[in-house]
């Protein structure tokens, strides 16, 4: 369980314990500090806050991803907003829950998802839905927003090593973001990659003047 704040740390707890197939086996209160206790532990589900100090949010859950594939992350957020959750589960996010939720459904959710099903709160389903087909449909919408950031610079001639040095993240998960990509849009090479790129209206990035 990962939030910044011990008072809901303490609460989902309390929550947690009421039923008895469930257990709350670590917290952390930042990103760092959940990587951190992910290299030593094994956890079926990742309870999980969007906005926390320093790594979280959409750049945490793909960190997730990369180093942790396929642990199950639901997000318990104070967020309501469809774009937010939609953003998450594009990220790789399995579920989406708000802290209001009632315990039942809270329960609901984390039985789901740790089972590899995807669960999203009724009240914002609806929403997500609508928000999704009101959005411009592009072959690049499936991309995660770091993907598709990671293809933005491949397009303006960085390579893996700047683009990490800009994005402060290693080469290999650079990499490995553009080799899920790729996968994504079934794509086998980099001159195929361009190609869909710029024919979506992805266009090489103005040289920053010294």
């Amino acid at each position: 369980m990962a939030d910044d704040h011990f008072v809901v740390r303490q609460g989902m707890r309390q929550i947690i314990g009421l039923f008895p197939d469930m257990d709350v086996v670590g917290e952390a209160a930042d990103g760092t500090e959940l990587l951190n206790a992910l290299v030593d532990r094994e956890v079926d589900l990742i309870l999980l806050d969007m906005t926390m100090p320093g790594l979280s949010g959409v750049d945490l859950i793909e960190r997730i991803g990369v180093h942790h594939p396929g642990l199950p992350i639901l997000v318990l957020s104070m967020h309501k907003e469809a774009q937010i959750a939609i953003g998450a589960l594009r990220a790789g996010a399995n579920g989406y829950v708000t802290k209001d939720s009632e315990p039942s459904t809270l329960a609901e959710a984390i039985r789901r998802v740790a089972s590899g099903k995807r669960y999203v709160m009724p009240e914002l389903a609806e929403e997500m839905v609508f928000t999704s087909l009101n959005e411009q449909a592009t072959r690049l919408s499936i991309l995660s927003p770091r993907e598709r950031e990671v293809l933005e610079m491949i397009v303006s001639g960085d390579s893996m090593v700047q683009i990490a040095d800009k994005l402060h993240l290693s080469a290999k998960t650079v990499s490995t973001h553009k080799t899920r990509l790729m996968q994504k849009l079934n794509i086998q090479n980099n001159a195929e990659l361009i190609l869909v790129a710029t024919s979506e209206g992805i266009r090489p990035r103005a040289p920053v003047p010294d």
